[in-house]
């Protein structure tokens, strides 16, 4: 049987028993495998929000009516499927890069196309090459919104010299120090500015029938640029050419190699592990399958529960040992599974798609276990515990995180009150705060 400690490791906790006798990294390439069985049947492709978003400005309305049912309906639609999926690991790959390339709810008017964005420019990418999902992330207009990208223009070319507007420096800043080489591979602010000038252009046709990602070539400064010793052409081949040759960059692989073994494996990652994943990415042009499938080989049981679980996984691992969640939740009902994560999410402090920085969320453990934290977690996990009325605590237990429960935490439980109580300190004992 696989051990629990990789399934929690791995994926967003057990969700009922039915572990299936096979090794780990089988269990993992079975996932990354198979089509994504994700089913978003009532959202539509990004252009649906930016319509929407197009006619509320046009007419002025307040309080988002046109956007507020997309975005509810992609809240539902995905955290539904966060609760019952079946391929937990490609769902944590999914998030784990949403976060890589973080667009946030706090700036850029992003909430008409935040869910199409993950859906559309992160999801279909996770088994792919790196450089593939840096390219459609740094063409979907939610990253450009969000950037404040669209309105870059190119201070010489026809636009600029007609408005006197110039570079906005946002998104190749990011691009360059948290989406791919990171500041440890030695870019000058001179490569920053000659990356934006190499993205000017980069924009959104908000009047098009299906408005999208456009390559606006009067706003784009001509000729040839130079990021960190290459020279790129001019128009939006260069731009394409620029992010491969990011994409593909040995500091790049070494960055993201250290966030994904910090993210599945350790605050403090190892420099043998990142080594390993760093040569997987080498070695494979960027695969992404295969260096998720690599970290199967750092997986060590005797450091099961190294990593404190965010007030993401918290939530969705307690929902998902309740079996909570099955039938599609309604954008309307405030009592929903999907509806209570949503809520859990912001209550426990990580409100969902809601970032504070473009860096995205930390995922360390001295950010997320301060006593008030800790607090929070118990009060909400009480609360939840009392809407299951089924089920054997003890049994809960054992299939939510296996040998890793202690005798103290089962003494505890079998000694409370009441069924509510013994759920509620299981959801609070040590054990079950990490995976």
């Amino acid at each position: 049987m696989r051990l629990v400690s990789a399934i929690n490791r791995f994926g967003w906790g057990q969700r009922e028993s039915g572990s299936s006798d096979i090794p780990l990294r089988e269990w993992l390439s079975r996932q990354l495998d198979a089509p994504d069985t994700a089913m978003f049947r009532t959202v539509g492709p990004c252009s649906d929000g930016l319509i929407a978003l197009r006619e509320q400005r046009k007419a002025k309305l307040q309080g988002d009516p046109l956007v507020k049912p997309i975005f509810q309906t992609e809240v539902t639609t995905q955290l539904d499927n966060l609760l019952v999926t079946d391929q937990p690991f490609r769902e944590r790959l999914a998030w784990f890069w949403f976060n890589h390339f973080t667009v946030s709810l706090r700036q850029g008017g992003t909430r008409a196309v935040i869910g199409a964005y993950m859906r559309e420019a992160i999801r279909p990418h996770v088994t792919g090459r790196f450089s593939d999902m840096l390219l459609a992330v740094m063409r979907h207009p939610a990253m450009l919104m969000y950037l404040d990208s669209a309105s870059s223009i190119g201070p010489t070319s026809p636009a600029g010299r007609k408005s006197h507007h110039g570079l906005n420096e946002n998104l190749a800043r990011e691009c360059l120090e948290l989406h791919t080489v990171s500041s440890a591979s030695g870019y000058t602010q001179t490569d920053v500015t000659s990356f934006a000038a190499i993205l000017t252009g980069w924009s959104i046709d908000m009047k098009a029938e299906q408005p999208g990602f456009v390559f606006r070539e009067k706003a784009h400064e001509p000729g040839e640029k130079t990021v960190m010793g290459h020279t790129f052409p001019e128009g939006e081949d260069g731009g394409v050419q620029a992010l491969h040759f990011l994409g593909t960059h040995p500091a790049t692989y070494r960055h993201i190699a250290t966030q994904m073994v910090g993210h599945f494996m350790s605050d403090t990652p190892s420099p043998q592990d990142i080594n390993h994943i760093t040569s997987v990415l080498r070695d494979s042009d960027g695969d992404l399958r295969e260096a998720s499938l690599a970290l199967a080989d750092l997986h060590d049981t005797n450091r099961s529960g190294s990593k404190f679980r965010s007030p993401m996984d918290y939530a969705t691992a307690v929902m998902r040992a309740l079996s909570l969640g099955g039938e599609p939740s309604h954008p309307d009902d405030s009592h929903s599974p999907a509806h209570q994560l949503y809520s859990a999410f912001a209550s426990l402090g990580q409100p969902l798609w809601t970032a504070p920085l473009p860096n995205g969320w930390s995922d360390n453990a001295a950010d997320w276990s301060a006593p008030a934290d800790m607090l929070a977690r118990t009060d909400w996990a009480w609360r939840m515990a009392a809407h299951v009325r089924s089920g054997d605590p003890m049994e809960i237990a054992h299939i939510a995180i296996g040998p890793a429960l202690r005798p103290q935490t089962q003494l505890a439980m079998h000694h409370a009150g009441s069924r509510q109580d013994s759920l509620a300190l299981l959801f609070s004992s040590p054990e079950f705060q990490r995976r």
